[in-house]
């Protein structure tokens, strides 16, 4: 984990840890990184989502951009795999999404795109932060009639809806559903996109105020999500993070389909079509053991990595796999986008769905899921860095191991985009994982704080 970029970009308190002067040096220096040097005039372009600090960082990076020479297209607020779409379709030479994704509207983020809509690998992230943070080059800085310009664009955001259209090949005539938009991105964009699909549509959290982003609303919080659902006789209900690139599910009586039960309903459906390219889904070290019995039992295979999309993302473009993501909801179909998208996930989920003719309950039972327990300790930034080499939590984790055997598994790690460790533990005893997970999280919270 770099000093500037986390798993998912430059991240934190809008304002206080990702300021504005911040936000123009990485538009400097990753135009240096990004843009070949045989371009006079590169082009960029930056979408943002709901949050009230996000247009003051838009511009800032835009100043950033410009100051270089960079011409920048503003597309206001989308998505951010509209980003990764729109930047590859305008053949622009970099892309830059503002949203610190499912977090609180206080926290704000950077996510930068190359050309063909990839996120950027870790070699270019380091670059970057060599520029602004060790003064390994400096930013040429332009004047006059070579300063960027700066131009907007409310367009854009239809051409990735049309995208994702024709992403499906039926529509969803008959199905009620509930639709959870995080006061964020996708406010903008599903509930148009679900009705010109014919869905039925009960529409929740879209009416974003800047600071109501995520709020009790959204992937996060599902509770509002599933009582509607049950109360009204829904079909299912979906629900986007702030970015809308991650996508969890309830289906008709509430229960929750996560991102590994969405990967293992639309992993057996493109099976038995003939179109799971090596026959093998992609997922993180997170994921639930019961993905696994499920996979062995479904003749299917699997490739871990490690937590973060972009690493799925990067093990699928080398094998050319066609599906993987995250228990958290990011799902990945390597045939139609470059990264996670909500939208398009839940555009997959319901055509498997409509298509079967049978309730997404039904289409979940594919999977057992096992009991995982999953404890946040906030910890200081030496705390994280301090968490690989400190022997006592070692011993506990250890000792967790010895007791679980083979009947479960310990999973700590130091989050990328928050000052957290996260204690995961996975059995078939719920009780004792809960215990357990306890106890490490106490020898940590002594240890890092």
């Amino acid at each position: 984990m770099g000093r500037l970029f986390g798993t998912d970009g430059a991240r934190g308190v809008a304002n206080k840890d990702l300021t504005c002067e911040m936000a123009m040096q990485i538009g400097r220096a990753a135009a240096m990184v990004l843009v070949d040097e045989h371009i006079d005039r590169p082009r960029v372009l930056i979408g943002a989502d709901t949050r009230a600090s996000s247009p003051m960082l838009e511009f800032a990076i835009a100043s950033g951009l410009c100051s270089v020479g960079a011409d920048v297209l503003i597309v206001g607020v989308v998505p951010t795999p509209a980003v990764a779409y729109l930047v590859k379709k305008y053949n622009y030479d970099a892309g830059v999404m503002i949203s610190a994704s499912h977090n609180p509207c206080e926290y704000n983020g950077i996510k930068i795109f190359k050309s063909d809509g990839y996120k950027l690998p870790d070699a270019l992230e380091l670059k970057i932060e060599e520029i602004i943070l060790d003064e390994a080059e400096v930013p040429p800085v332009k004047i006059g009639g070579d300063v960027g310009r700066i131009e907007f664009s409310e367009a854009a955001i239809f051409d990735y809806l049309e995208h994702l259209l024709t992403t499906v090949d039926c529509d969803f005539s008959g199905m009620k559903i509930a639709i959870d938009c995080a006061n964020g991105s996708s406010s903008v964009t599903a509930p148009e996109l679900f009705m010109r699909l014919n869905a039925e549509c009960t529409v929740l959290a879209a009416k974003p105020d800047g600071v109501n982003i995520n709020d009790n609303c959204g992937s996060t919080h599902l509770e509002q999500l599933q009582k509607c659902v049950v109360e009204n006789g829904l079909d299912l209900g979906i629900a986007f993070d702030g970015d809308a690139d991650r996508l969890l599910a309830v289906d008709e009586n509430g229960e929750l389909v996560d991102g590994d039960k969405i990967i293992a309903i639309c992993a057996r459906a493109l099976k038995e079509a003939g179109k799971l390219a090596g026959n093998k889904a992609v997922v993180t070290v997170m994921s639930n053991m019961g993905f696994y019995e499920f996979c062995k039992n479904n003749g299917i295979e699997y490739e871990t990595t490690k937590v973060g999309d972009r690493y799925v993302l990067e093990n699928m473009v080398a094998n050319n796999y066609k599906i993987g993501g995250e228990q958290s909801g990011h799902v990945i179909f390597l045939d139609y986008a470059s990264t996670g998208d909500g939208q398009l996930t839940a555009l997959q989920l319901l055509s498997n769905v409509k298509k079967s003719g049978k309730k997404l309950s039904e289409l979940a039972k594919c999977m057992t899921v096992y009991p995982q327990v999953l404890v946040n300790v906030k910890v200081s930034k030496l705390g994280k860095v301090r968490y690989d080499s400190d022997e006592e939590i070692k011993k506990a984790i250890a000792k967790a191991e010895a007791e679980l055997g083979d009947t479960g598994r310990v999973l700590v790690r130091v989050s990328g985009t928050e000052p957290l460790i996260r204690v995961m533990l996975e059995g078939k005893d719920k009780a004792q994982i809960t215990r357990l997970a306890d106890e490490i999280a106490e020898v940590v919270r002594e240890r890092l704080i």
